[in-house]
């Protein structure tokens, strides 16, 4: 179903391919800043938010830097790097603003319904990983951004924070192998699918159409500079393709959205390449078990494995119900999305990006070992790895889940040829008249971010005109909460009011 039954006869303003969080997400903004314009959604799947954005197609983290060690590198001189984790608190902290503005304005409803305080951990085992997560802490816990964040060596207090971290662990103490981690208690877990749905549900309300089991097979220019989409429309008993117009195209698709530029044919993606990473889980819905760990724990990733491999026991809350993740362990998969074919990686090659994927490849020997030999992992080595975070997991608590596909990207490089990135990106034409956001995470947990990205290069001109309604949704944009402490910890306060976190942070 639709919300409107006739197609119009004029290009429509803006058309969004994809139904998860990053379309819905630009949908909302534009209908924010522009409640006149005509928006279509054309999501391939019976469902909106049911690839990536589905609750157990990720883990739910709320990315803030405050568990990821990704984000704070460590130098050859053994200095630690915190920017990468501030810049990240800061992105999220609009991404607070947004929802507390959303929810405050009837758009979204009850917060606990898509996000919940739940701390974030760093877990370390060894001498020389202790010391490491020590000094992060010394380092990040004096920015006021992370004020929060606590560290403890002693296995009681860590059992406190985490009993199942410590709970028949041997040889942890004074005369065992050193252990640590830090606790930050402003952590949130995030249902990325229930707050796609509702942020659908408003837009259905706007007159935005969303059209479901719709692909988009084909894209070329208009001689008027707008886009004509050519779109297979599938029912029951029958398929049908249709041609709509737009001035402007987003590919909020995953991995797809490399497959829809290169359709358009726009220069700008020459060169551009995906990795296509597979994703399981070990979940839990024991509630003895899930009752004992109110946590989000990470800890380190293998050498040269991408970031969203970072091992992680995850507390889930997904419609009132709470449950245990462990993971993720990726693998090689050529589809770009879990209900991709296995044709789009092979697809997805051009003469232009053969060489930066070849190069990248040459470069990552570790991480294509690593993908290529879980696909022969067995369960057994699975939930080892699971033990060495919860020494008394029992096998009969634990079911495996196939999780969301992931695709990270592959850029040309003048050096080493083709680099693989782990963030994510906005691809667009020269002209602003399509875009795409490519990669993983942090992904959703900065969509507000990425988005303006979008807006500011596809629609210079308005950027001055939607400037106050964007203040007043993200109150802070435009200005450093890195650099103003007071402003952080009242934005911090009053979002946390807002989204059910209160007395969650440090005043």
């Amino acid at each position: 179903m639709t919300s409107r039954t006739q197609l119009p006869l004029r290009p429509y303003d803006v058309v969004l391919i994809g139904g998860g969080i990053m379309s819905a997400t630009l949908a909302m903004l534009l209908k924010q800043l522009e409640p006149s314009w005509t928006i279509a959604v054309y999501e391939r799947l019976p469902e909106v938010g049911a690839e990536a954005s589905a609750a157990w197609n990720n883990a739910g983290t709320g990315h803030a830097g405050l568990c990821e060690l990704d984000y704070t590198p460590q130098h050859p001189d053994g200095s630690i790097d915190i920017e990468p984790a501030i810049a990240l608190n800061e992105q999220f902290q609009l991404t607070r603003q947004l929802l507390a503005s959303l929810v405050g304005a009837g758009i979204l409803r009850n917060p606990s319904t898509f996000i919940n305080p739940v701390p974030h951990m760093t877990l370390a085992r060894g001498r020389a990983e202790v010391d490491f997560l020590r000094r992060r802490h010394e380092i990040l816990s004096a920015h006021h951004l992370f004020a929060n964040m606590r560290f403890s060596d002693d296995p009681k207090v860590i059992g406190e924070w985490a009993p199942l971290l410590t709970a028949g662990r041997a040889g942890i103490g004074e005369a065992g192998e050193p252990i640590a981690a830090t606790r930050d208690i402003t952590g949130s877990d995030i249902d990325f699918g229930e707050l796609t749905n509702q942020l659908f549900h408003w837009l259905r309300w706007q007159d935005v159409e969303i059209h479901r089991n719709c692909e988009v097979r084909g894209l070329r220019r208009n001689n008027d500079g707008t886009w004509q989409l050519r779109v297979d429309w599938r029912t029951d008993n029958d398929r049908l393709t249709r041609k709509v117009d737009a001035r402007f195209v987003f590919a909020g698709a995953g991995g797809w959205a490399l497959k829809i530029l290169q359709k358009a044919g726009i220069p700008e993606v020459n060169g551009y390449g995906l990795l296509p990473v597979s994703g399981r889980f070990l979940r839990c819905d024991n509630p003895e078990v899930v009752a004992a760990h109110d946590a989000k724990v990470y800890g380190r990733a293998p050498v040269g494995a991408p970031s969203i491999s970072m091992p992680h026991l995850a507390t889930r809350i997904v419609a009132d119900e709470r449950a245990l993740l462990f993971g993720p362990f990726p693998g090689a998969n050529p589809r770009f999305l879990k209900g991709g074919s296995l044709l789009d990686a092979p697809g997805s090659l051009r003469p232009n990006n053969i060489g930066p994927l070849t190069a990248m490849l040459k470069e990552n020997k570790e991480l294509t070992w690593l993908l290529a030999t879980q696909l022969f992992s067995t369960r057994k080595k699975k939930f080892a790895a699971l033990r060495e975070f919860v020494p008394e997991a029992r096998a009969e608590d634990w079911t495996m889940i196939t999780a969301g596909q992931r695709a990270q990207i592959v850029k040309p490089d003048p050096v080493r040829g083709g680099v693989l990135e782990f963030g994510t990106e906005v691809v667009a034409a020269h002209d602003g008249s399509i875009a795409a956001v490519l990669g993983a995470t942090p992904g959703a947990s900065t969509a507000p971010v990425i988005l303006m990205e979008v807006l500011e290069r596809c629609f210079p001109r308005y950027s001055r005109i939607w400037e106050p309604r964007l203040r007043q949704l993200m109150p802070t944009l435009g200005q450093s909460l890195a650099k103003d402490a007071k402003l952080a910890r009242q934005t911090m306060a009053s979002t946390s009011e807002a989204l059910g976190l209160a007395g969650r942070v440090v005043g």
